[in-house]
């Protein structure tokens, strides 16, 4: 055995350590020895450590914290995205269409133009139509999703493809956007996307792979360092396990396996066996995804009561619940008693409803299991269920950038809800001071992936690039800095079943550890997310490190 006062392999020093840790939340430095932290204590305690072989990082006052977790994120399709045209950092119509503009012009021989990424607030409505696209491109199909992969955007000729006309039914987990008259506008809202999607040329298993590089490169120098894929089809299955076997994914992952909600529970089985050949090295299988509702923009967001119209009346629409809510606690129990992970998509407060009622289903009919329930983006949550959270132990998964306003909340969301069911949004405050337990996550591509700028807006409720300029979203329900750091590393590694390992700066824990440019906490930090990531270790060892000149 390991003397415990042999050298360390690395040691951390001279700035300020956040250790997420309740029984020694600040300490000063930090020993590594293998892929282990040894000791966390004072200078003086851990200098004891260093020998001639030990490398001793400066924190030179800057801050260090355990990695950070992503518990709902999309790094495949992400990264994919980037190598696509991708829409994200365009801002106005006509930036989208330059963007795709020069993009056409610089794929003369691809098939069909495909991208992703656009933001509803830049069209009207917040749906495009397919003449803006037709401008550019009509000889050729082009779709694109937005960017939160609830609308699609196509073209005349992906729509004639796709058979997609005035007489084309939606269908029953989506809607078809029209004119008057029946016409296909070129919009098409969650299912009603698929009869073009089919016929896309499918993503190669090297484009995947080289979409996960990118993006785990990307993540490790936000100081990410173990994430959930929140959807897991077999084919991105077979690209973590090959990364996994190959030896060049640093992260830790877990897969939450897409839920088909075109079948039924004759599907339990494959995914249980998906679970157990699915897992190696750093990549666990152990959740299922079930998407619950889409969202409030396009008005597929499940809601008990209906959506107000244009005239502040109430419509008739409530939304979709995308799986059968009746049947749902059937096929929850049956996960849960097989140990797999329901890990809900859940918006509307009808949705968050259905997925708390299926868990006390599964509680009363399997007891108390370890399998850690999470409902992830939680927008909208009737008051009554706030209790339930922590009453059925399901965690709440946040993403808290959209916890602000913005011209998607302010035009396209609080309109329809009405004053009384906009405060019951994002009720991070309200879930602590209930008893529940927080995990965050980014949903990107759909958003910034960066923990600091969310980390930001869920201690300000305002949005980073309008600080200053909007008043808070709801600042009652604000949480501290400590807070938010401890949802997107101790909360996300408990929804992720890496606690014991993970999560926080301990003795005997893995040294998955993020070093920031500035101690966060101090008055003259600045704002949140001005800190940039300087390095990342997973296990020890260093997986992004930033030049010395940044």
């Amino acid at each position: 055995m390991t003397n415990t006062r042999d050298p360390a392999d690395l040691v951390f020093r001279g700035g300020h350590v956040h250790t997420v840790d309740p029984t020694r939340p600040r300490a000063e430095a930090v020993a590594v020895r293998g892929e282990r932290i040894v000791a966390v204590g004072s200078v003086a305690e851990i200098d004891e450590l260093v020998g001639p072989g030990t490398r001793v990082v400066d924190l030179a006052g800057r801050l260090l914290l355990p990695g950070f977790q992503d518990a709902h994120i999309h790094p495949i399709s992400a990264g994919v995205d980037r190598l696509q045209c991708d829409l994200r950092q365009a801002r106005g119509r006509d930036g989208v269409l330059a963007t795709i503009r020069s993009f056409v012009a610089a794929h003369p021989d691809d098939p069909w133009i495909i991208g992703s990424g656009w933001y509803m607030a830049d069209f009207a409505n917040g749906t495009p139509r397919r003449e803006d696209l037709d401008g550019i491109v009509s000889d050729r199909p082009a779709i694109f999703p937005n960017r939160d992969g609830h609308s699609t955007w196509v073209n005349t000729k992906a729509l004639e493809l796709a058979g997609i006309d005035r007489d084309a039914p939606d269908p029953t987990d989506g809607r078809i956007e029209r004119d008057p008259d029946g016409t296909p506008t070129g919009t098409l809202h969650e299912g009603a996307a698929a009869a073009a999607e089919r016929l896309m040329p499918v993503t190669t298993r090297e484009q995947m792979a080289d979409g996960l590089r990118l993006a785990q490169s990307y993540l490790h120098s936000l100081g990410i360092t173990a994430w959930q894929d929140a959807i897991a089809r077999p084919e991105d299955q077979a690209v973590y396990r090959a990364a996994a076997e190959a030896g060049w994914l640093t992260a830790r992952i877990e897969l939450a396996m897409w839920w088909d909600r075109e079948r039924g529970d004759d599907q339990v089985d494959e995914l249980i066996e998906r679970s157990r050949t699915g897992s190696v090295g750093r990549v666990r299988a152990n959740s299922v995804k079930l998407m619950q509702d889409g969202v409030l923009e396009t008005f597929t967001g499940a809601m008990i009561e209906p959506y107000l119209g244009p005239d502040g009346r109430p419509t008739e629409n409530r939304g979709i619940s995308f799986i059968d809510p009746e049947r749902l606690p059937g096929w929850v129990t049956r996960l849960d008693a097989a140990g797999l992970q329901p890990h809900f998509h859940a918006i509307g407060d009808r949705a968050v409803r259905e997925c708390l009622d299926a868990v006390a289903a599964a509680r009363v009919a399997n007891g108390h299991t370890d399998t850690r329930p999470h409902i992830a983006h939680i927008q909208v949550i009737h008051p009554d269920d706030v209790a339930r959270f922590a009453e059925l132990h399901v965690v709440a998964n946040a993403q808290p950038y959209w916890a602000c306003h913005e011209a998607q909340m302010d035009e396209l969301t609080i309109p329809f809800l009405g004053p009384e069911r906009s405060t019951w949004q994002y009720p991070f405050r309200s879930l602590l001071s209930a008893g529940a337990r927080l995990a965050m996550g980014s949903d990107w591509s759909v958003s910034t992936p960066d923990p600091l700028l969310e980390m930001e807006v869920a201690v300000t409720r305002v949005a980073d690039e309008s600080r200053g300029l909007r008043r808070p979203f709801l600042p009652d329900q604000a949480l501290t800095l400590a807070e938010a750091i401890r949802a997107f590393t101790a909360g996300s590694a408990y929804v992720n079943h890496l606690d014991f390992e993970t999560g926080s700066i301990e003795a005997g824990k893995l040294a998955d550890l993020a070093v920031i440019d500035r101690d966060l906490f101090a008055l003259d930090a600045g704002p949140i997310g001005d800190g940039k990531v300087l390095a990342t270790f997973v296990g020890g060892v260093a997986v992004f490190e930033a030049d010395a000149g940044s």
